[in-house]
């Protein structure tokens, strides 16, 4: 599955979309192909502060247990419940409606374009 161009990357295979000053947050194709089948995900709740960089939830595969870093500071406006009932979404829709939650931006953390992240996934 190819990187979306519209979107930036961490190093730590998260995406974010940003439409104003909110940011969409979610995990890459290839995050999610090395986790292999995801059974389990713990977001943060509505209102919580997060920080560029910091943990802010966990996701468990049948291979193993992952952390979700955020890549922006601000204040989590929405979770995606879809994912917290069906965690296999974001196997299947990860750069769609397999994404995580949305953040209300105050400063964005190190990110990358899909370029980079092609060459540091070796895409």
């Amino acid at each position: 599955m190819p990187n979306p161009t519209d979107l930036k990357y961490t190093a730590e295979h998260e995406w974010l979309r940003e439409d104003g000053d909110v940011a969409t947050v979610g995990i890459t194709a290839f995050a999610a192909e090395k986790l292999g089948d995801i059974v389990y995900i713990e977001l943060p709740r509505v209102g919580t502060t997060v920080s560029a960089g910091s943990i802010v939830g966990e996701i468990e595969s049948t291979k193993s247990v992952g952390e979700l870093y955020s890549p922006v500071s601000g204040e989590v406006t929405e979770v995606n419940d879809a994912v917290v009932g069906s965690p296999e979404l974001v196997n299947s829709e990860p750069f769609g409606a397999g994404w995580l939650v949305k953040v209300r931006v105050t400063a964005l953390g190190e990110t990358m374009d899909s370029v980079a992240y092609d060459t540091l996934t070796g895409a």
